[in-house]
């Protein structure tokens, strides 16, 4: 219950640090902060919370002003995202918070084009995804170890039992 009272207070303070002051720095590009939550979270708890945490935290900035698109389109990104983060996370976590920090914009890019939102084109998309994905690739690695020194799990002291370890 803890756990997940940290995740929805990590999501919501993500949200705004995302919206009042990363939004407005002025650049032409930047890290998206909610999706590098999502994504640490997903490799740390696995691919069904990842996508249930995902789902939800798409859903409130899908219902965060200004919304100029489709309700539901970074639901679906950040579910699909965090399901495969935390589908990939066992065998090769850092490449899959690399491989999902980078392909979640084009992901998003297509899921915008398949819903008909009109600020979606091709050219926009090649103007903006590299930029956007080298600026999530560097914070990338800062929001994992944060969020995993938040959600660190509680290390459990060995207990020697009739001559055997017992967790």
């Amino acid at each position: 219950m803890a756990r997940n009272l940290g995740t929805a207070a990590l999501i919501f303070a993500a949200l705004v640090v995302q919206m009042t002051v990363i939004n407005r720095m002025g650049f032409s590009v930047t890290p998206d902060l909610v999706l590098l939550v999502v994504i640490a979270l997903a490799t740390l708890r696995g691919e069904t919370a990842g996508a249930v945490i995902g789902f939800l935290a798409g859903l409130a900035a899908d219902l965060t002003p200004p919304t100029d698109h489709v309700l539901g389109q970074y639901a679906l990104v950040m579910c699909l995202t965090g399901y495969l983060a935390g589908r990939w996370a066992a065998r090769v976590p850092m490449l899959a918070v690399a491989a999902c920090a980078v392909g979640a914009p084009a992901l998003a890019v297509g899921v915008g084009s398949l819903l008909g939102d009109p600020g979606v084109d091709w050219s926009t998309f090649v103007a903006i995804w590299p930029g956007t994905a080298l600026c999530n690739l560097l914070a990338a690695p800062i929001v994992v170890w944060a969020v995993r020194a938040l959600f660190r799990p509680a290390r459990s002291r060995d207990v020697l039992i009739m001559g055997r370890r017992r967790p």
